[in-house]
């Protein structure tokens, strides 16, 4: 773990924390072949590659409605409860995001521009399984999904050695509203979502986070299907002041560190005692962790750094573009009013990563490794697309007249100049 003043970051420490390289390229050749054998075997490679990878001999990629059914008796039914709480909360909040579907209006007399938003017909939502089983991501990838109007929504998510998908898992891609669920995982189900075999007919957008092989897969796959964005191992940025209770982040950082070896915590101190003392929580609460290995690994490459001021630590916040960034200070608005690049923001003491990827209705579903400065996290517009309309009367059209047609003729596209001259030439 890193533990000094931003100030004193050695420059190739710094771009470290900065790039966050996930382990693409050391997986792309063996992803390569995965995609290229979906694409030329279709459904035998992917009972192959299930076997190979999960151990399961399957004799049906499709779970049926009799699984699902089983499922709902197989789940408590406080945690089914759960779900449908933590559902209605994620579905109020994307529909607050849905646009208009139409809007026109008239920018000058006769010309009246608009747009229609439509869904897209298809969507591939990836659930990952592996570590461990996440119903969560699966209320996540789908329900935005539905809110936007997509009418066939496939789940492909990795089964067990038994060839079964974990009960609380399928119950909530059911109640979430998944038309189809298949038994695989990994880069081969990316492949299969992408190019199509003969069980599972592909998707026009593929959403959904995953290990580094699936993020390899997505992005091999980018001239074949649209994907959200790469999205790799978790990780958290706090910033906090001396008004953080070093306990609680401490704790938050190793709920990070328990998802994946590869997930990142940083915490940006503004005080040195707050940091000394959270690096003191982290030795005591990562020996007692249920994942105790698997944190261990993640804060190796994780750190603990002092700013000077609150501009040197905002200024940092910027440039690291985290998944998910936690703002414990006395005045966490005011901060946030200067943050700029981030998946999802959580703002002051009582509200932790864990609200935002359960309960609290916001997606979970973020960029990572600093792809925040591009890209959104997982929202109803990544399920539509936008479709422009104009309508232009005589009196619109001569407006405009000279406008299109110097344009036109500068371009050496007398045709469109033509077009336009056409149009408005007296009627004999």
């Amino acid at each position: 773990m890193i533990t000094k003043m931003l100030s004193e970051l050695a420059d190739e420490e710094l771009q470290a924390l900065l790039s966050r390289d996930v382990g693409i390229s050391e997986v792309l050749s063996a992803v390569n072949d995965i995609v290229m054998e979906v694409g030329s075997k279709g459904d035998e490679a992917l009972f192959k590659f299930t076997e190979t990878f999960e151990g399961a001999r399957l004799d049906d990629l499709r779970v049926s409605e009799d699984e699902i059914d089983a499922a709902y008796d197989l789940v408590e039914d406080r945690l089914i409860e759960a779900l449908s709480d933590a559902a209605e909360n994620i579905f109020q909040f994307h529909k607050m995001q849905k646009e208009r579907q139409l809007w026109m209006t008239e920018i000058a007399p006769g010309v009246s521009v608009g747009q229609k938003v439509v869904p897209i017909d298809s969507v591939g939502a990836y659930v990952p399984g592996g570590r461990a089983s996440y119903p969560s991501s699966a209320l996540m990838n789908i329900i935005p999904a539905k809110v936007a109007g997509v009418s066939r929504i496939v789940v492909c998510t990795p089964p067990k050695a038994d060839g079964s998908i974990t009960p609380l898992t399928l119950v909530a891609a059911d109640k979430a509203g998944a038309d189809e669920i298949y038994k695989v995982g990994g880069a081969q189900a990316i492949a299969a979502m992408g190019l199509g075999t003969e069980s599972i007919e592909r998707v026009q957008k593929i959403v959904g986070p995953g290990n580094v092989y699936v993020t390899a897969a997505k992005m091999l796959l980018r001239g074949s299907v649209e994907i959200d964005f790469p999205a790799g191992p978790s990780e958290v940025l706090i910033l906090a002041d001396r008004t953080a209770d070093p306990g609680v982040i401490a704790a938050d950082m190793i709920a990070q560190g328990e998802h994946d070896p590869r997930s990142i915590s940083v915490l940006v101190a503004l005080d040195d005692l707050l940091a000394s003392a959270v690096i003191e929580e982290l030795s005591i609460q990562a020996a007692g962790a249920a994942r105790s290995e698997i944190v261990k690994q993640s804060l190796d490459h994780s750190a603990v750094l002092v700013a000077d001021d609150m501009d040197e630590a905002v200024d940092f916040c910027n440039a690291f573009a985290a998944e998910h960034l936690e703002i414990i200070t006395r005045d966490p608005m005011d901060v946030f009013r200067h943050i700029r690049n981030a998946g999802s923001v959580f703002l002051g003491k009582f509200t932790p990563v864990a609200a935002g990827d359960y309960a609290s209705g916001t997606n979970h579903v973020l960029p990572t490794s600093g792809y925040a400065r591009t890209f959104s996290g997982l929202n109803v517009d990544h399920f539509t697309k936008k479709i422009s309309v104009q309508m232009i009367t005589d009196e619109g059209l001569l407006g405009l007249e000279d406008t299109i047609t110097t344009l036109a003729e500068a371009e050496g596209l007398k045709a469109h100049a033509e077009s336009v001259r056409r149009r408005l030439e007296p009627k004999v």
